[in-house]
């Protein structure tokens, strides 16, 4: 394909819903085409449709910018969202976690919500649920309005504006889940020019990329109900985790997700006071 090698020439940097020249083209192409990813190459495309295609494609390459903020549209889990630079492009790895989650599942939270991406595929997967999301961005909430709507979940899907769990109090949950910023400093710094693109507020999150993610773990006990889980993202800070957190038990359902279950959640002690970050 012609496009993917002018990707591969350009020395692209892929990461928002591919990882390489030849899928990221397909993706660009066939979705500003308004086809689906199956479409048969073969179907016939118009001078005006072809102009709009290759208009993208050079501020792909020129401007460097990600594949789902030019189209105002990101797929996750087989679905799509609508999304654009208020939010980050979605990607969490805790979307394939869901299906198999086990046990009732009444009440859930998705904490740093963006674009309420896990929220919607919450919904889904526990269709007789409450969902919340959460998020201090209301530029993050509009966007999650419109993925709201899209996904006809306005009855059972709730937004919320608030400073992580300023905002829910008395609430409980079965199951947190969240994405929140979790890129260190110096990381932050090396990024590709794609991520500048997304909102710095939803990547970093101070020297050692833990400072959201340990304000929620002293907070989540509190908001769980008993046998409730705290599943969160963290990316590749497992290390910096387990220097903050030496004894917390944790689970790792995948590399970059770890499950955190309370011994009483809601009526539980926080986890011990974190060691100070190295």
């Amino acid at each position: 394909m012609r496009t993917a090698r002018r990707f591969a020439a350009a020395k692209l940097h892929y990461g928002h819903g591919t990882d390489n020249a030849r899928d990221e083209a397909a993706y660009l192409v066939l979705r500003a085409l308004d086809l689906p990813f199956h479409a048969d190459g073969g179907i016939p495309v118009s001078d005006a449709d072809l102009r709009h295609v290759e208009k993208l494609v050079q501020r792909r390459i020129r401007e460097r910018i990600p594949t789902a903020y030019l189209l105002k549209e990101a797929w996750l889990d087989g679905l799509p969202f609508y999304v654009d630079r208020r939010v980050i492009v979605p990607r969490s790895h805790i979307a394939a976690l869901l299906h198999s989650w086990p046990g009732r599942v009444r009440r859930v939270l998705d904490m740093c919500c963006g674009s309420a991406c896990l929220a919607v595929l919450a919904g889904r997967a526990f269709p007789l649920a409450k969902v919340d999301a959460v998020d201090i961005s209301g530029a993050s909430l509009a966007v999650a309005e419109r993925n709201r709507r899209l996904h006809r979940l306005e009855r059972r899907l709730e937004l919320v504006q608030s400073d992580l769990f300023a905002g829910l109090r008395g609430r409980r949950y079965d199951l947190i889940v969240t994405n929140p910023p979790y890129v260190p400093a110096a990381a932050m710094r090396r990024l590709p020019r794609e991520y500048r693109h997304e909102p710095g507020l939803a990547l970093g999150a101070g020297e050692d990329g833990m400072d959201l993610v340990s304000r929620i773990l002293e907070a989540a006990p509190e908001h769980l109900y008993p046998g409730g889980a705290l599943l969160c993202e963290i990316g590749d800070n497992r290390a910096a985790l387990a220097r903050r957190y030496p004894r917390l038990p944790l689970r790792w359902p995948v590399p970059q997700v770890f499950l955190y279950r309370p011994r009483s959640a809601a009526a539980s002690r926080k986890p011990s006071t974190p060691a100070q970050a190295r």
